[in-house]
């Protein structure tokens, strides 16, 4: 019984810190690539004042979201999320205009749409 009450001791410590901890952080990101797999999108993330290359984690609360379903590239985002060794966990998303990212965000978002409107611009001929 000792035994049992180790090893699932061990387990717990072990897997603790995978679990979100603490209250979500707001964070605001743009999608930088097609996202192909709707559990895991790439984005530039800004926290703490710093833009980012990260991952946006989807929960199966979030994955539901008609906005996460309609989710394309360059979209502009709002979370709160918690950070994890994979990138950041999502607990709530809002879809925003890109005027309304903060500065540091605004320049990324604008090359995006850029990109993207050059990209489809040989297709309407």
């Amino acid at each position: 019984m000792a035994r049992v009450l180790l090893i699932l001791s061990l387990l717990v410590l072990t897997a603790a810190p995978a679990w979100p901890q603490g209250d979500p952080i707001t964070i605001f990101a743009v999608v930088s690539k097609v996202p192909r797999d709707r559990g895991q999108v790439s984005a530039r993330i800004l926290t703490a004042g710093q833009v980012v290359d990260g991952m946006l984690i989807a929960t199966n609360g979030i994955v539901g979201n008609p906005i996460w379903r309609t989710l394309e590239v360059c979209h502009s985002l709002k979370a709160e999320a918690w950070k994890t060794a994979e990138g950041y966990q999502l607990a709530s998303v809002k879809a925003l205009d890109p005027g309304m990212l903060p500065m540091e965000l605004q320049g990324v978002a604008g090359d995006c749409l850029l990109r993207k409107a050059l990209d489809l611009a040989p297709m309407a001929d």
